[in-house]
C-alpha cells in the first residue's frame, strides 16, 4: 500500500536478525516499489500481441484465436471463416505521400474494419498492407460473402488523411473451416492464395478459395528449387547498412543483409525466399554462407587498414539451435581469420526463449570466444523482461516499429516512451542500445536527445554492396 492509499506491486527481501547466541530473534523487511517495471512489462505483454500501428492483434494473438474458434466449433456447430485482406495500390500512396500518411491511412482502414465486423470477430494486422479478419461464429459461407461485401463498400468511401482525399480498395480472398483447412497456417494460407486470385481479377472484390488456385503455390516451389542451385551457382550477395555512433556520427559497424540475384526473377529480397528456406531447412546453409561471406568481408576490410568496425549477422531459429551451429562457426572464424571481438551474431527474442539453458549455454560459449551477442527487434517477442540477466548480452536493438513510431508535431514529441525506455533499460544493464529504422530527423532528435548510442537506417544509408560500404568505411561518411 503506497503512502496514498493505492495499492502498489513490490519486491520484498529479507535478512535474519541474531542475537549474540546465533539464535534467530527478528529480520529486516525490505520493499520496494516496482510499479514501473510491471507497467512495462504489461505494456511490452500488450505490444508482443499487438501490431505497434494500428494496435489491432497480430499473427501470434491470431493464431491463438482461431485455433481457439476451431475447437469450439464443434460445440457450437460453426465453421469458422478467415478473410484475407490486402490493400488495393497502397504501395502508390505510400511512395507517394509518406509513409506518415501511409501510415495514418492504415490506422483509418483498420478502424473502418473492427467497425465492419462483430466484437466476437477478431480483425488483426498480418503485416504491412495485409490484414486477416477471423469470423468466429459463421454457420454459412454466406455470412462470409456478406461480411466481404460489407468491408468493400465501407472502404470505398474516400480518406481524409492530412486535407487530402485518399482513395484505397482491397482484394479479400476468403477461406473456411474444416473444407479450406484445419488448422490457422492452412487456413491463412489458403485464404493468401485466394486474395492473390481477386487481385488477378481486378482488385476491389473478393474470391472464395478453391483448390485449382495455385499460383502461389508453383511460385513457391519455383522458389524452393532455385534457392537449391543458388548457393552453388554463387547467386547470394551481400548487402551491408551502416551503425553510426550518435554522439561522434562516425559509423562503428555494418549490419550484412542477404540478397538473392536470381538469373529470371532478378534481385530478390529476403521477404520472398527467406521464409521458404525456413520452411525447407535450406536457411541452415543458407546462414552457414552468410556467415562465412560476412566474415571474409571483415578481414578484407582490415588487410585495407579498415579495422575499427565490426559486423552484424542475423542467425535464423533453425540455425541457432542446429547441433553444429557452434563448431561450424568457430571453423569459420578461423578459417577467416577475423577478430571476433568484431563479430556480432543478432538473435531475436523468440530464438533465444526456445530453450533457455541451451541458448544461455551456447552464448556463454561464444562470449567466451570474444564474440558480442545482440537481441534483435527488441520489445516484439518475448513478454518478460527477466531473460535479460540470464544471457551475456552485449546490445540491444530497439525494433523499428517502435522507432518509426515517433512523430514531432508543434514542437512536442509523441509514442517514444517505449524508446526512452528500453534505452534507459540498456544503460542499467551495460548494454549497448542501437535504434533501427530511423528515418526522420525527429527521431534522430529523440534518440540523441535520450543518449541512445547507435542509429541505424534509411536517414544514414539504405544498405549498399561492399564496395560502396568500403567508399564509406574509408572516409568516414555516409549519404
Amino acid at each position: 500500500m503506497s503512502r496514498h492509499g493505492q495499492r502498489i506491486p513490490v519486491e520484498d527481501s529479507a535478512a535474519p536478525i541474531h542475537d549474540w547466541n546465533r539464535q534467530l530473534v527478528g529480520a529486516v523487511m525490505v520493499f520496494r516499489d516496482i510499479s514501473d517495471t510491471v507497467a512495462l512489462t504489461t505494456r511490452m505483454r500488450h505490444l508482443a500481441q499487438h501490431d505497434f500501428l494500428t494496435d489491432l492483434p497480430n499473427r501470434a494473438l491470431l493464431n491463438d484465436r482461431i485455433a481457439q474458434a476451431i475447437a469450439l466449433s464443434g460445440r457450437n456447430n460453426t465453421a469458422p471463416a478467415l478473410l484475407f485482406l490486402d490493400l488495393d495500390k497502397f504501395k502508390h500512396i505510400n511512395d507517394s505521400q509518406g509513409h506518415a500518411v501511409g501510415d495514418r491511412l492504415l490506422q483509418a482502414v483498420s478502424q473502418r474494419l473492427v467497425d465492419c465486423v462483430r466484437t466476437s470477430d477478431t480483425v488483426s494486422r498480418h503485416g504491412g498492407d495485409e490484414f486477416v479478419i477471423l469470423l468466429a461464429n459463421e454457420r454459412r459461407a454466406q455470412d462470409a460473402a456478406l461480411a466481404a461485401e460489407k468491408i468493400l463498400q465501407a472502404l470505398s468511401t474516400p480518406f481524409m488523411i492530412d486535407s487530402q482525399e485518399l482513395h484505397t480498395s482491397t482484394s479479400i480472398g476468403i477461406s473456411a473451416f474444416p473444407s479450406d483447412g484445419r488448422d490457422a497456417a492452412t487456413l491463412i494460407k489458403n485464404a493468401d492464395t485466394a486474395m492473390y486470385s481477386a487481385k488477378e481479377l481486378g482488385r476491389n472484390n473478393y474470391q472464395f478459395f478453391r483448390e485449382n488456385m495455385n499460383t502461389r503455390a508453383v511460385e513457391r516451389q519455383r522458389i524452393e528449387t532455385s534457392l537449391r542451385w543458388g548457393l552453388e551457382r554463387n547467386e547470394f550477395r551481400l548487402y551491408y547498412q551502416p551503425k553510426v555512433d550518435l554522439e561522434t556520427d562516425c559509423i562503428t559497424g555494418v549490419e550484412a543483409l542477404l540478397r538473392w540475384e536470381h538469373p529470371e526473377l532478378g534481385l530478390v529480397g529476403p521477404e520472398r525466399f527467406i521464409p521458404v528456406a525456413e520452411e525447407t531447412g535450406l536457411i541452415v546453409p543458407v546462414g552457414r554462407w552468410v556467415l562465412g561471406e560476412a566474415c571474409a568481408q571483415l578481414a578484407r576490410w582490415r588487410s585495407l587498414g579498415i579495422s575499427n568496425v565490426s559486423i552484424a549477422v542475423n542467425i535464423s531459429a533453425l540455425e541457432f539451435r542446429h547441433r553444429d551451429f557452434f563448431a561450424h562457426a568457430l571453423a569459420i572464424f578461423d578459417a577467416t581469420g577475423v577478430d571476433r571481438m568484431h563479430v556480432q551474431l543478432e538473435l531475436t527474442e523468440s530464438v533465444l526463449m526456445h530453450n533457455v539453458a541451451a541458448s544461455a549455454r551456447l552464448l556463454t560459449m561464444f562470449k567466451a570466444m570474444g564474440v558480442q551477442i545482440a537481441v534483435d527487434d527488441f520489445g516484439t517477442g518475448y513478454s518478460s523482461l527477466s531473460y535479460l540477466n540470464e544471457f551475456p548480452i552485449d546490445v540491444l536493438k530497439i525494433d523499428q516499429s517502435f522507432v518509426r513510431a515517433i512523430k514531432a508535431e508543434g514542437g512536442a514529441v509523441s509514442n517514444g516512451a517505449i524508446v526512452s525506455a528500453v534505452i534507459d533499460m540498456g544503460k542499467n544493464l551495460h548494454q549497448r542500445v542501437i535504434a533501427e529504422g530511423v528515418e526522420e530527423e525527429a527521431q534522430l532528435a529523440f534518440l540523441k536527445h535520450h543518449n541512445c548510442n547507435e542509429g541505424q537506417g534509411f536517414l544514414f544509408s539504405h544498405p549498399v554492396d561492399a564496395t560502396r560500404m568500403q567508399h564509406m568505411l574509408d572516409t568516414g561518411k555516409y549519404p
